[in-house]
């Protein structure tokens, strides 16, 4: 039996485009409504981005609900409702191995608005006019 022998760029690439239709699968559950849970049908989430281990194994999803919808509860059924979404995925996807799913919230929103208040600080404003001048 021969093997598969790819380089690391092509290993990388293909984590990457795994990853990213696993997020297309999990998003079109979420917004069809297909998981049988009240909290996850009543709210609108963003997955936002799947991160893969290297042997497809594992998959970290970032979520993140959308109007203001409490973080914590939506991610409490997410994480209750794991099993259909890992059967469903599995299904999909078409792999040997089904990932095991993991969802997290999604922080980048907040450390870019903690970003955004920094550089209009007027300190900092003023440095950069500083700079520029």
């Amino acid at each position: 039996m021969a093997h598969n022998r790819s380089t690391p760029e092509q290993q990388s690439v293909r984590v990457l485009k795994v990853g990213e239709r696993v997020r297309h699968i999990l998003s079109e559950l979420l917004a069809r409504g297909e998981a049988h849970d009240d909290v996850l049908s009543a709210s609108n989430i963003a997955v936002t981005e799947v991160r893969m281990t290297p042997d497809l194994r594992n998959a970290k999803a970032y979520v993140k609900p959308l109007l203001g919808e409490d973080e914590a509860v939506v991610l409490k059924a997410l994480r209750t409702n794991t099993a259909f979404f890992q059967k469903e995925v599995a299904q999909r996807l078409g792999l040997k191995f089904a990932p095991r799913l993991n969802f997290q919230p999604d922080e980048s929103f907040d450390e870019a608005d903690r970003i955004e208040k920094l550089l209009n600080d007027p300190k900092v404003v003023r440095d950069l006019d500083d700079d520029e001048g």
